[in-house]
């Protein structure tokens, strides 16, 4: 279980203001809890750091930053305040940092402030909406001082715009920290040749964090032969809540496939996966290969259940994967099948698991005789995306290191390729050809995830919290 996102929040000021101006400190104050309060909805736990107004204020609230390990600094900026008192807590935190530059309301009352006639209480009414002041002071020192940051600039209340973006970089952060935490099963070896999918894991996790875990089949196989009858039985009743089975699909196949599922949810206990990426040929070991060729129901099961399982080794895919499932978008495994130039659409898809969260209908189970380019035979799922907006997510890998590959388009009704596949018409802003060329033109592995709905600007976050490149197709 991944603990909730830490969001340390701080308002700025400037302590000599108060005793010139009474009341402003606690309309300050007033700013800043609204703001808490807001923040609070979206499900992370608030480390409020107060009125920083100090220079002593400033260190105390960065080390506190640090003892109680927050995440994302928001920093509100409620009036002028000195860079000086800003730098302190910023440093200490170590974390990124997002400034807040929401004037209380939409416009001054013009006609009333200049009716106020006391020219202190005129200054201290403008110094309640004088965010926007300290923002370049503050935007200098931090690149001065190499820290990278991020604005939202709106409107404390009823700005839609704004707190969406706001609710956008809390949910990126939130995505950050899972896969910071996660732990990545990577069972068995890559496929032979398909050299697009190597990847550094080490440089997978200086970027993203978290943890491998190289697991052998063997383990997986062992399991198997625990499994109780009665655990074999009822996981063939959730197969048919959950999947519509084919009539072709044999009782032997089912529980082959049952068996599997719940050893893997044994392994995935174990070692408290989030993730999986898999491939193994099994040549050689009769049970092995048994195992191998009757996980594709379980890993669906898995992958609808938050833990991504990416086929063929894909361990770049297995965290595009966790990421969009982050954004709760679903995110299933594909690839390019082919392209349908009369009706403008790429069809697209992969054998394995499919995300049944994400799928147009129920996902169908059917036997294959053969997985192709694979040993073994076994059930099998064939789906679509649901019709609707779509995001294709890649973690592309170069010489330069990593970047994110996103393209937002649409799936789309029409006839599919009954192969016993997931499979998808996906419909793109360019077109066929431009979009096909521009998306290759990137260097991704030809794996890809999808999700269902259009999150690009989230993507586009969380690549600058992780600091990563990020390529946007359409």
């Amino acid at each position: 279980m991944i603990p909730p996102l830490r969001i340390g929040l701080f308002g700025i000021g400037l302590a000599e203001y108060w005793p010139q101006f009474p009341g402003l400190e606690q309309r300050l104050l007033d700013y800043l809890a609204k703001v808490r309060t807001r923040l609070a909805t979206y499900g992370s736990e608030i480390v409020e750091l107060g009125l920083v107004d100090t220079t002593d204020k400033a260190f105390s609230a960065g080390s506190r930053c640090r003892r109680e390990e927050v995440d994302i600094l928001f920093l509100y900026v409620t009036t002028y305040a000195l860079s000086g008192t800003v730098l302190p807590v910023v440093q200490r935190a170590g974390v990124p940092v997002i400034v807040l530059n929401l004037a209380p309301k939409p416009a001054i009352d013009y006609a009333c402030f200049n009716a106020l006639g006391n020219r202190t209480i005129i200054t201290g009414e403008w110094l309640a909406y004088c965010a926007a002041c300290p923002v370049p002071e503050i935007a200098n020192v931090f690149r001065r001082a190499g820290i990278p940051f991020h604005q939202v600039t709106g409107v404390l209340e009823n700005d839609p715009v704004g707190w969406t973006e706001i609710e956008g970089w809390v949910e990126a952060a939130t995505v950050a920290k899972t896969l910071s935490l996660n732990r990545m099963g990577c069972m068995g070896h890559y496929y032979g040749g398909m050299l697009d999918i190597y990847t550094d894991t080490t440089l997978q996790l200086a970027t993203f964090g978290g943890h491998f875990e190289l697991i052998e089949v063997d383990e997986l196989a062992a399991l198997r032969r625990q499994v109780p009858q009665a655990a074999i039985e009822a996981r063939v009743t959730e197969f048919r809540e959950v999947f519509d089975v084919q009539p072709d699909c044999t009782e032997d196949e089912l529980r082959r496939a049952a068996r599997t599922s719940v050893a893997l949810d044994w392994l995935v206990a174990k070692y408290k996966l989030g993730s999986i990426a898999y491939y193994y040929k099994g040549v050689g070991s009769a049970e092995n290969l048994d195992t191998m060729s009757s996980v594709i129901l379980g890993n669906s099961l898995l992958t609808a259940r938050h833990i991504p399982v990416a086929g063929e080794y894909e361990i770049k895919n297995a965290q595009a994967m966790k990421i969009l499932d982050g954004f709760g978008v679903g995110g299933s495994f594909t690839e390019f099948y082919a392209l349908d130039f009369t009706d403008d659409v790429v069809l697209m898809g992969h054998d394995g698991p499919g995300h049944s969260a994400i799928a147009e209908g129920r996902p169908k189970v059917k036997p294959l005789e053969v997985y192709h380019g694979k040993v073994g035979h076994g059930l099998s799922i064939e789906m679509s995306v649901r019709h609707g907006p779509v995001t294709l997510l890649s973690v592309i890998e170069s010489a330069a290191g990593l970047a994110l590959l996103i393209a937002e388009g649409e799936s789309v009704a029409g006839p599919i390729l009954e192969i016993g596949n997931t499979n998808s018409r996906y419909r793109f802003s360019p077109g066929v050809r431009q979009f096909v060329e521009a998306w290759n033109a990137k260097g991704p592995a030809h794996h890809c995830a999808v999700g269902a709905g259009h999150i690009a600007g989230k993507l586009h976050k969380l690549g600058a919290l992780l600091r990563l490149p990020v390529h946007q197709i359409c």
